[in-house]
């Protein structure tokens, strides 16, 4: 099987190749543009194609896919919000995802950002490279004791879960469908007990229409003031106008996002200064108590080497005309 493998950087060709000498039967081409209907024709000649997150995998990408015989599109990723399933399936492409390669790498770096936030370490950082040893403008409050409200409960949010217990807090979590795993220290509360009890909310559902913007300025207003929000999901999930609302109005100790709206593609790659200058991300990136990275929550070796591994036996699972949990539907 050929694949030409989109977006690449240099840490995707790594762990890939790793793990195809385990795959005698795929071949990878890799190149360095993403996948768009620019770019789809490409593949000609090729049996599949994988893409990322930030692919866009829409109606006429697709078709262009279609139209050079490609049959399958390999996403290196859980989230498929950029893929129009319906029309794959009306075109006989078939699609298939990542859904699990580490929650507790996204889960751990969800909690490295909120302890950032809430312990000013970026601010104290910089004060002692400048020589300040002084404590003011630093002072955080303990985990230790403080309620963890965790929105969506599925295995980044259960392991989310198990980090803020072992941190001595009280979870409360919010999901449509509770997790049995966590009944013995969760406690399964409304949206509305989740915004208004929590000292530290962490998001970790899909970008769906029913999530989309779930956090506005309304849902901000019930929140408690001096909360931590901290985002490693989607980025729409958040909208970003609201938050800086919020922001300015002193709601919130502390935000951390390792993802947000712009991020068809990473805001700081591929843009102009005067496109950047007016960004809403750059206007977060202003704020003393907003901290940011560049949707890194996923990289670990324990994750790449997972993401690979999975990414390329789903290709074998097509290649055998199996059925596969990991298809997008």
């Amino acid at each position: 099987m050929k694949i030409l493998f989109y977006d690449t950087k240099s840490y995707d060709k790594e762990s890939f190749d790793a793990a195809l000498s385990r795959f005698p039967e795929i071949e990878i081409e890799y190149i360095k543009y993403d996948l768009d209907p620019r770019t789809a024709s490409l593949a000609e000649g090729f049996d599949a194609v994988c893409a990322f997150v930030s692919s866009n995998v829409g109606e006429q990408t697709l078709e262009i896919l279609h139209s050079k015989g490609v049959s399958l599109v390999l996403m290196r990723c859980a989230g498929f919000n950029n893929v129009d399933s319906a029309k794959a399936t009306e075109l006989g492409i078939r699609i298939m995802r990542v859904p699990n390669y580490s929650p507790e790498a996204v889960a751990e770096h969800a909690m490295a950002l909120a302890l950032a936030c809430n312990r000013r370490l970026y601010k104290a950082y910089n004060k002692v490279r400048e020589n300040d040893f002084s404590l003011a403008g630093l002072m955080g409050f303990n985990f230790h004791g403080k309620t963890a409200g965790i929105i969506g409960t599925g295995k980044i949010g259960a392991a989310m879960c198990r980090i803020c217990n072992g941190f001595g807090m009280k979870v409360l979590a919010y999901d449509m469908y509770q997790n049995p795993d966590l009944k013995d220290f969760v406690t399964y509360v409304s949206l509305d007990e989740v915004l208004s009890g929590s000292n530290l909310i962490s998001l970790h559902c899909p970008l769906t229409d029913d999530t989309y913007h779930l956090i506005n300025i309304e849902t901000i207003k019930k929140m408690m003031d001096g909360v931590i929000l901290v985002n490693t999901s989607r980025g729409a999930l958040v909208k970003t106008d609201d938050l800086i609302e919020g922001i300015r109005m002193h709601k919130f100790a502390g935000v951390g996002l390792d993802v947000y709206e712009e991020e068809t593609k990473n805001v700081f790659e591929d843009r102009s200064d005067e496109i950047l200058e007016h960004s809403t991300t750059a206007r977060l990136l202003s704020f003393p108590n907003v901290m940011i990275t560049s949707h890194q929550g996923f990289f670990t070796r324990e994750a790449m080497e997972a993401i690979a591994e999975t990414t390329l036996e789903n290709a074998l699972t097509y290649a055998a005309g199996k059925e596969s949990k990991n298809d997008v539907k």
